[in-house]
């Protein structure tokens, strides 16, 4: 008994769901409604629909009853214009027993395709650029409180304090803290920089990334045609920060490791055309060899 309990309540699921083909004209047949065979082609369909649309619209006849026929041509009229919709709807004529599929078709078809995919994307990209910016927000006010406690950030403070005062408010207080309130005002003008954590910035969103795409790709295919008519056709010598670029492109540092570099050091690292691979190579086995000293 227990084996057959769950047969049961599926037969009862199946007597209690509507046929899989009601779904789609309710309890009538689409094509009586239209007065013709299952047979008949689209030329015929379509007479047979403006020919009753006129007889029961709403405008000819004031009859409630032929209002309500109305719709149900109109619906009628819908499902098997399309050959997609009609197709389906055939299906579930021939396979009533197939319920879930048949459902599934008719709502995928009616609903799925009224969603703008366009909307959809659009939606998607907000959501993701929402979730991104709370992401870069927390993690930045997270490592701004972190910095904040470290003696580093508290002696540049002191220092910008003493700094904006002339040392007259720090002999004032002595070894007292700084006021909540003018630590704030001075932690403002410390430009915090974290490694590995930036300030959230609306341009580096996926969704206003998204939109720049075809600005972006145009400034890159602008930017690798001046290169290739500068140094590949003219043969014109490598611009300072071209030359940058390069250097720091063969070494495989960050762009914001290189910003970060001594200026003497980038020019030594520049004149020794790094990008070229015999110099890279001779560079490198000197790296190793200071490496080994310095063990």
């Amino acid at each position: 008994m227990a084996a057959a309990s769950p047969l049961v309540s599926l037969s009862l699921l199946l007597l209690l769901l509507p046929a899989s083909n009601a779904i789609y004209c309710d309890e009538d047949d689409c094509y009586d409604l239209l007065g013709v065979k299952q047979d008949a082609n689209a030329s015929e369909i379509r007479k047979a629909y403006y020919k009753l649309s006129l007889k029961h619209h709403p405008d000819k006849s004031p009859d409630p009853e032929s209002r309500k026929l109305f719709v149900k041509i109109a619906n009628a009229y819908e499902i098997l214009k399309d050959e997609s919709t009609r197709e389906q709807y055939d299906y579930a004529i021939a396979h009533p027993e197939e319920v879930f599929y048949n459902t599934a078709q008719y709502y995928r078809a009616y609903y799925g395709h009224k969603t703008d995919p366009r909307a959809v994307l659009i939606g998607l990209l907000l959501v993701v650029s929402a979730f991104q910016y709370i992401n870069q927000l927390t993690r930045y006010n997270q490592a701004i409180e972190s910095v904040k406690q470290t003696p580093a950030y508290k002696n540049r403070l002191k220092a910008l304090e003493f700094e904006r005062t002339g040392g007259i408010a720090s002999k004032k207080k002595g070894h007292r803290q700084v006021d909540k309130k003018v630590e704030q005002e001075l932690s403002n003008e410390l430009e915090l920089q974290i490694h590995g954590v930036e300030k959230p910035s609306m341009w580096r969103l996926y969704g206003v990334q998204f939109v720049l795409l075809p600005y972006s790709i145009g400034k890159v295919l602008i930017w690798e045609i001046c290169w290739f008519w500068r140094y590949r056709v003219k043969k014109l010598p490598y611009a300072w920060d071209d030359a940058c670029y390069l250097t720091w492109t063969s070494l495989k540092m960050p762009a914001n490791t290189w910003k970060n570099i001594d200026e003497s050091v980038k020019d030594n690292l520049v004149t020794r055309r790094l990008w070229e691979k015999n110099n890279m190579e001779r560079y490198m086995a000197e790296m190793r060899k200071e490496s080994k000293r310095r063990r």
